[in-house]
């Protein structure tokens, strides 16, 4: 097991309303209300990108010093804003709304303003709730939020099937269930789902395999509705991939043979792919802050496959249960590190003088100020990178950054 550092303070990464940017491209027929301050709403903005003249499916509902200060009904406020939403946009059938650190402040009860605006909405839209704040939690966890909400609507189901959970460009999808097809498992479905009313089945027959590792709310939800959680590592990188499939095949009683006769032409390809990235990366020495719960598979794909050096590996929350598979393929000794006290880590970060730190955009200006350089985690989540096709181009984000620093060290 390797070594782990168990921190709590001051911590450095991104609110939950982030994950807005990419739930909203994967339901186009799902809204994000975010119940915040101007402040929520500037950020979702920039992060999203949208042009001011865009449509985007995703507002805020501006909580004011009236509101903050009690003087007035936020609940009808938000009524009275949400009728006027779908009065404008009625091709909107669900609805999401979101908390935030202001509307928590508050003890603004989102759940039962989802429950009354379902009565008086009855037929046109399904209006659900989850919290995107950053008191408690990191970026990621919003769409775990989100999913949650979604799992009691599931309808019940006998049929055997494989259900992958977590967002996933549409392409990447698409490709990674062409090659389960291939492999002999017939029925694949999603969460989320494309459209947010075709929502998958599930029951005993489920068995549950996680595309991303920070669902560890909607990875127990499922399994209390009797779905099965397949162990595997995550799909980064051809290693992980590979098992990843693997693992899912074994689980539908999918010979080894055909296994391989599917895969093993990707792996090959993948690892071609990696290859000129790995003359950058090997013996390179990286450190990756607690940030986006991707850091453990990561580390896991940079060591293994890349011929990094693993200096820190930090994770927001570490569950033993869904990190299980990659615990075991990190190198004996790595140094865990789980929660966040920043001067601590940046002080122990300072002494090891990395090559490369993975972090938030909030510490890489000073870290490359420092002389540092860096990648930013939340770059990771925006790209498209599972599976063996991916792995050259998941490599090459890494080593990008390395390029860059010699190519000016040069210059």
């Amino acid at each position: 097991m390797p070594a782990l550092i168990r921190e709590s303070g001051q911590r450095e990464v991104f609110c939950g309303l982030t994950s807005i940017v990419w739930l909203h491209r994967r339901m186009p027929d799902a809204f994000f209300l975010v119940v915040g301050s101007r402040t929520c709403a500037h950020l979702v903005q920039s992060a999203a990108g949208v042009m001011i003249f865009a449509e985007p499916r995703f507002g805020t509902a501006i909580l004011g010093e009236r509101d903050l200060a009690g003087l007035a009904d936020a609940n009808e406020e938000l009524d009275r804003l949400v009728a006027r939403l779908l009065e404008r946009r009625p091709e909107i059938r669900t609805l999401f709304l979101v908390g935030s650190c202001p509307s928590e402040v508050i003890k603004l009860d989102l759940a039962k303003a989802a429950e009354r605006l379902n009565r008086q909405h009855r037929g046109q839209v399904t209006v659900l709730n989850y919290s995107g704040s950053g008191i408690e939690t990191t970026f990621t966890q919003g769409e775990d939020g989100a999913l949650q909400a979604l799992v009691p609507l599931l309808p019940p189901s006998q049929e055997q099937q494989l259900l992958l959970v977590g967002t996933l460009a549409d392409p990447v999808e698409d490709r990674l269930i062409s090659l389960f097809h291939k492999m002999g498992i017939d029925r694949v479905a999603s969460l989320p789902p494309r459209r947010s009313t075709e929502l998958p089945a599930v029951g005993p027959g489920t068995r549950l395999l996680l595309a991303q590792p920070f669902l560890s709310g909607t990875a127990r939800a499922l399994v209390n509705r009797g779905a099965e959680l397949i162990p595997a590592p995550y799909p980064f990188g051809v290693e992980g991939s590979r098992s990843w499939m693997a693992a899912a095949a074994a689980a539908f009683g999918v010979a080894p043979a055909q296994v391989a006769a599917v895969l093993d032409p990707l792996v090959e390809r993948g690892r071609r792919a990696i290859a000129p990235h790995r003359e950058v990366l090997a013996g390179k020495r990286l450190a990756l802050l607690p940030d986006s719960q991707l850091e453990i598979p990561l580390a896991r794909f940079l060591s293994r496959e890349c011929g990094m050096e693993l200096v820190e590996v930090g994770t927001p929350y570490l569950d033993r249960q869904l990190m299980a598979e990659e615990l075991a393929l990190l190198p004996p000794g790595t140094q865990l590190s789980e929660g966040q006290h920043l001067e601590r880590q940046l002080d122990r970060l300072r002494a090891a003088r990395p090559d490369l730190v993975v972090c938030g955009l909030g510490l890489a200006n000073p870290l490359e100020a420092e002389g540092i350089a860096t990648k930013w985690s939340i770059e990771l989540v925006f790209s498209p990178i599972h599976g063996c096709d991916q792995a050259g181009e998941l490599a090459e984000l890494f080593a990008r950054p390395l390029r860059r620093r010699a190519a000016l060290s040069f210059a």
